[in-house]
């Protein structure tokens, strides 16, 4: 097994997040989305980093996210 193996960030905890972000009409802050999403600030936070590597989300304000054309994509269907 390799050691240093990045996680995917699609994970259920990831396409949580994004549906979240495909409802708001205006940027949201960690807290916002971890209550639509049902999730624990904490864990929304560490994930916004890696879907934001990743380009499924943009922060357009600092402390601000959307979802990205990418991340409406990866949820559809």
């Amino acid at each position: 097994m390799p050691c240093g193996r990045k996680k995917s960030a699609l994970d259920d905890t990831g396409k949580a997040i994004l549906r979240a972000l495909a409802e708001f009409t205006e940027p949201a802050g960690c807290k916002q989305i971890a209550e639509k999403a049902g999730l624990d600030v904490r864990k929304v936070t560490g994930k916004l980093r890696s879907l934001l590597k990743q380009g499924y989300v943009e922060r357009p304000v600092k402390g601000k996210y959307v979802i990205t054309e990418k991340g409406r994509q990866a949820i559809a269907g």
